[in-house]
């Protein structure tokens, strides 16, 4: 089993995939360790002392102003766990659970929180056993962080709640550990406020979505070189000298990729005689590179924005280097919160450009001599018709989870937190608008790979014929209608994996 090792600095994107979706276990740095030891010291000093400081000797939010006396410390933790563990609604996937675990665990390595060693053990033993706490749906207002996300993995780890075991199984919290030669965590002074104050959720959620949303758009760049190959259209407009004359990095690229793939096709190689009579392709083919290149650079954008995230210590009250204690806002969510509602605009604008290339292959006056629909015998068989319209429901749904979150805010907490980023819905809508655009874009490549076939003895070019090769694998060319849901939902897979995509790079090498 792969181990990643948590430190001091931040994680990387491979480590937090490694984790999340490939069940890597988890150990502390060296570093890490000194530096927790030396920030709960900290905490030890001022849990002693008869000045309040908040999350130590105090309440929290609203009921900050009550000092707590040292005999009930331990219960002001256990209660924050518990009561802010509010979370309603149908379980969060376990990647994500495993993902904020990690990031929580990260921030908790830096030495700014005052957790305890043992604490932060438990969570990365926790990983390692495969110990998944239930979060729910709803519950982080994405500001104060994501606490009632928090405080559910918070709770498995004091040994109450439920948790998923390694085999999937739903089972009480306290028997998971048991079973691990874990011991539940007895939460001391701060820690209960360390556990659960981060962005951690919506963090994960957007490294993930990132990483993607970077496949997907290369294997868009696919899609689009199949649509304008069978469509009859031209690849001479994505030349790098006409890139360059708007010279956006992202747009470069996609151009670049499909240039590479239309590369000695036999499709189009006839017509590009003097007697062709297209002057130039409609916009959903032509500006493929402007459409998709504009989507890799506000990625781009998301993944620095996300670096620095993973650089973050947050938490609040946060130990300082020189022992000092303060209160802080880093906890707020709005830069996450709006690259993933700008992350979620761009999965709808590309599966829209996506649906309009589908959509042409389907009528007869634009798709330049094949059948209406793709349909073998049309009037009796339907061929794609209602595959696009699948997409279009898909596409019309996009549109609307477009509509960012991180507008809205619902002051709580008796107006101490007054202003919130809902983050945490930002990104549980976006994994929805990543979902769609899979399917919308398998969609297109099936439809596509249709097309190819059709316009045989035509012969594709080398990467397009190895899409269709992979397609025919499992999914039959054209012939009378089939029941269509089977081979579309297999073309998902084959999107989702990334074995589209390989098939192009395993003949052209890898695309930009």
């Amino acid at each position: 089993m792969t181990t990643v090792h948590v430190g001091v600095g931040p994680v990387s994107f491979e480590d937090l995939l490694a984790v999340a979706r490939d069940g890597a276990a988890v150990e502390l740095a060296e570093d890490a360790v000194a530096a927790i030891e030396r920030a709960r010291e900290a905490v030890e000093v001022l849990a002693a002392s008869p000045t309040p400081a908040y999350g130590i000797s105090t309440g929290f939010g609203a009921l900050a102003t009550r000092h707590i006396p040292n005999d009930m410390r331990a219960q002001l933790q256990r209660s924050l766990v518990r009561s802010h563990a509010a979370g309603s609604g149908p379980e969060v996937e376990r990647e994500v659970v495993r993902a904020l675990m990690l990031l929580r665990l990260s921030t908790l390595a830096s030495g700014h929180t005052g957790i305890r060693l043992e604490t932060a053990r438990t969570m990365a033993a926790m990983l390692t056993h495969g110990i998944t706490p239930v979060v729910r749906e709803y519950g982080s207002l994405g500001c104060s962080g994501d606490l009632a996300p928090l405080s559910h993995c918070a709770l498995a780890l004091m040994g109450e709640g439920e948790v998923r075991d390694a085999g999937d199984a739903l089972v009480p919290a306290a028997d998971a550990l048991r079973a691990a030669g874990l011991e539940p965590v007895e939460l001391a002074a701060k820690e209960g406020l360390a556990l659960i104050n981060g962005t951690d959720g919506m963090l994960g959620m957007l490294v993930m979505a990132i990483a993607d949303l970077r496949m997907l758009l290369r294997t868009a760049d696919v899609a689009a070189a199949m649509s304008v190959e069978a469509q009859l259209g031209t690849d001479r407009v994505f030349a790098a000298d006409l890139q360059a004359l708007r010279p956006h990095p992202g747009q470069a690229a996609s151009a670049a990729n499909l240039t590479a793939i239309l590369k000695d096709s036999g499709v189009v190689a006839s017509h590009r005689g003097p007697d062709c009579n297209r002057v130039q392709d409609a916009y959903s083919l032509r500006c493929s590179p402007q459409v998709h290149g504009a989507a890799r650079d506000t990625v781009d954008h998301a993944a620095r924005v996300a670096e620095r995230e993973l650089a973050s210590a947050v938490d609040n009250p946060v130990v300082l280097d020189d022992g000092r204690v303060e209160s802080n806002g880093n906890f707020h969510g709005a830069p996450v919160g709006y690259v993933l509602d700008f992350l979620a605009i761009v999965a709808a604008d590309v599966a829209s450009i996506s649906e309009r290339r589908t959509d042409r292959f389907l009528d007869k006056a634009r798709s330049h001599g094949l059948p209406p629909f793709l349909a073998d015998d049309p009037g009796v068989d339907s061929g794609h018709m209602i595959a696009q319209y699948t997409q279009a429901a898909i596409v019309s749904e996009l549109k609307r989870l477009a509509v960012p979150a991180s507008v809205d805010s619902i002051p709580s907490s008796a107006m101490q937190e007054d202003h919130v980023s809902m983050g945490w819905s930002a990104a549980r809508k976006l994994r929805r608008s990543v979902d769609g655009l899979t399917r919308v874009v398998a969609i297109e490549i099936l439809t596509a790979a249709r097309a190819l076939d059709l316009r045989a003895p035509l012969e594709p070019a080398p990467a397009t014929a190895a899409v269709l090769r992979l397609l025919r694998q499992t999914v039959p060319g054209p012939g009378p209608d089939r029941h269509l849901s089977p081979e579309i939902e297999h073309t998902v897979g084959l999107v989702r994996t990334g074995a589209v995509l390989d098939a192009v790079q395993n003949t052209l090498g890898e695309l930009a």
